[in-house]
């Protein structure tokens, strides 16, 4: 592997989750990344390596940040081997390190992502083999070198994972609750509500504190990878390193706002299980003094202030049960339209049905998952005096 110049640019490949693509192309943007292009849950990109270090640092809506390193077609099982083997693999990783293949199959005469990822395994184990009378060990679970091979219509991007363990593992949350929300999913939320990281904020039904976390760090500036626990992928590779990821460490560092809260962000929850859980996770986070939480019910609740956002992720009746879903997304709609009006609000939910009970306009609706349950995410624009009338639904 050729140790790569600091200034010299290459194709990076971001992964999010579906609906998320242009929250992270902006994230992508505000880092200089040039060719910044929107695909099906990834945005590619060129960047160097001081940019690469930095996406994943930086980037709140990112899975994994992947550096491509071979495109081909393969036809069928034994092309897909040969075209494995063309990579001298010695470039990458040593015999000593361990290595693990994550595949994507989609739209491919080959059917199984596990029987791809096993069929590159063994032509790189025997590469080595060949070349030393050794192999290097497959580790699934902490690899030194993790690899990552998507396959469309037979054509082939193979790609180092610089990332390592998912960037969605912050490392700040201690305790969740029965139904957390990704942290990726989170960000990407409040990337899509447009809040502008200085107007109230207000998650009604807080759990254990994801948005107000994910909130707080946005309006803070700060860094989602400076949580992180574990080394990065690109921590292990043969061109680390390591005093560059020290520079854009302290640089992170520097510019995060820790003493004086730049927003009003406020939480509520009925269960005070999920209030404790949450004050442990924001402390972990080391935002106690930002984030402001409460045993509260959302409908006797009051706009802490004029104007601002609300977002919330109510129960959807999966695997949190409410004891009457319809009656519950009626309240919610009673109590923003009267008591949060000037506010813009934004209810996640998977259950379509129920939320049609909330009785206000919506303005806006966005498609996205929650693992694999099909949900929306709604605005309702809730307006103040003689145009609130006009927010209810006909």
């Amino acid at each position: 592997m050729a140790k790569q110049k600091q200034n010299d640019n290459f194709n990076i490949i971001a992964t999010t989750m579906a609906g998320l693509e242009e929250v992270l192309a902006e994230e992508l943007r505000a880092l200089d990344m040039e060719y910044v292009k929107v695909g099906n849950r990834a945005v590619s990109c060129s960047g160097n390596l001081r940019q690469l270090y930095e996406a994943n640092l930086w980037c709140r809506t990112a899975i994994r940040i992947l550096k491509p390193i071979r495109n081909f077609k393969a036809r069928d099982e034994k092309d897909l081997y040969a075209q494995v083997q063309k990579t001298d693999w010695s470039e990458y990783f040593g015999l000593e390190q361990t290595f693990a293949i994550d595949a994507v199959v989609s739209h491919s005469t080959f059917e199984h992502s596990l029987y791809v990822a096993q069929l590159t395994k063994d032509a790189i184990v025997d590469q080595f083999r060949k070349a030393t009378g050794e192999r290097p060990s497959v580790d699934r679970i902490r690899p030194d070198l993790r690899l990552n091979l998507h396959m469309h219509e037979n054509m082939v991007t193979l790609s180092l994972d610089s990332s390592g363990d998912s960037l969605h593992r912050r490392g700040y949350r201690l305790q969740t609750n029965v139904a957390p929300l990704n942290e990726v999913l989170a960000a990407g939320i409040i990337g899509l509500s447009g809040w502008d990281k200085k107007s109230a904020f207000v998650d009604p039904m807080c759990g254990s504190g994801t948005f107000l976390i994910e909130a707080a760090m946005m309006a803070q500036n700060i860094a989602p990878g400076l949580y992180r626990r574990d080394a990065f992928g690109f921590e292990s590779w043969k061109d680390y390193d390591a005093g560059l990821l020290e520079m854009i460490w302290k640089t992170a560092e520097a510019k995060a706002i820790m003493d004086k809260p730049q927003a009003l962000i406020q939480g509520y929850d009925i269960d005070a299980d999920y209030i404790a859980a949450a004050r442990n996770n924001i402390e972990n986070a080391g935002l106690e003094n930002i984030i402001r939480v409460e045993k509260a019910d959302f409908f006797e609740t009051n706009a802490p202030a004029d104007h601002g956002f609300v977002v919330m992720n109510p129960p959807y009746n999966e695997r949190i049960q409410s004891d009457d879903i319809n009656l519950l997304y009626k309240n919610i709609g009673d109590t923003l339209k009267n008591n949060y009006q000037g506010f813009d609000a934004f209810v996640f939910t998977g259950n379509l049905e129920a939320a049609k009970n909330v009785g206000l306009r919506t303005s806006r609706r966005v498609p996205l998952y929650n693992g694999s349950i099909d949900c929306r995410l709604l605005k309702y624009e809730l307006y103040r005096g003689s145009r609130r009338n006009g927010g209810e639904e006909e």
